[in-house]
């Protein structure tokens, strides 16, 4: 039986170390990076069964990693690394797109089967699909974001509780919350200075 391939982002060396020997061992051929652009460009040009990557890192942070595998990737299943500090993170991270989340510390046992059950639920649904359909309701996002103080602060903070009454997708909800200009741009157009005010901010401001 081919073995299962597992990539591990973090940036922290002993939680690289932990995940690579405990997967190791239960029979999954594991690879590992410090940093999140170099993950990103392993995820894309490797082949895995799963990628597990920490939700804050320096340079690039696990909300990012995350929409940058799905947009190519969008049926390998993503597993979110998370701390107490930012548990609910993960959660909105689950609402984008990820699979599942694991708190640190976790037990060997814990891992192996979140990893599993990762596994299992990918493969057994359909992925979403990777375009924006609902062009109106995101522009009307970006521009209530770049007018209206308070919902921009909300969502800043708050993600996809925020965006609940709107009809859109989960990859568009991404791209608002993770100030993605070029994708969004890319699907409808060249966007006016007012429907970028917010993306532009979400870029310079890293909360993850």
């Amino acid at each position: 039986m081919e073995k299962k391939r597992a990539l591990v982002i973090d940036d922290e060396q002993i939680v690289l170390d932990s995940v690579q020997k405990i997967l190791s061992e239960e029979g999954y051929e594991v690879e590992v990076t410090l940093k999140g652009r170099t993950g990103i460009h392993m995820a894309l040009t490797k082949t895995y069964d799963i990628v597990l990557t920490d939700i804050r890192m320096p340079d690039v942070g696990g909300m990012h990693v995350l929409r940058d595998i799905k947009r190519q990737k969008p049926s390998l299943p993503v597993l979110m690394i998370t701390g107490y500090a930012t548990i609910q993170s993960s959660v909105q991270a689950m609402k984008l797109g990820a699979t599942d989340y694991l708190e640190k510390p976790f037990t060997p046992d814990q891992l192996i089967e979140t990893v599993k059950t990762a596994i299992q639920t990918a493969s057994s649904k359909p992925p979403e699909k990777q375009e924006l359909i609902h062009k109106d309701s995101v522009l009307k996002v970006l521009e209530r974001a770049a007018e209206d103080f308070e919902f921009a602060h909300n969502l800043l903070f708050n993600g996809t509780d925020v965006l609940k009454n709107y009809d859109l997708t989960g990859p568009e909800k991404l791209a608002i919350v993770t100030g993605d200009i070029q994708w969004i741009e890319s699907q409808i157009g060249q966007l006016t200075s007012i429907q970028r005010k917010w993306l532009e901010h979400r870029l310079s401001t890293e909360i993850w």
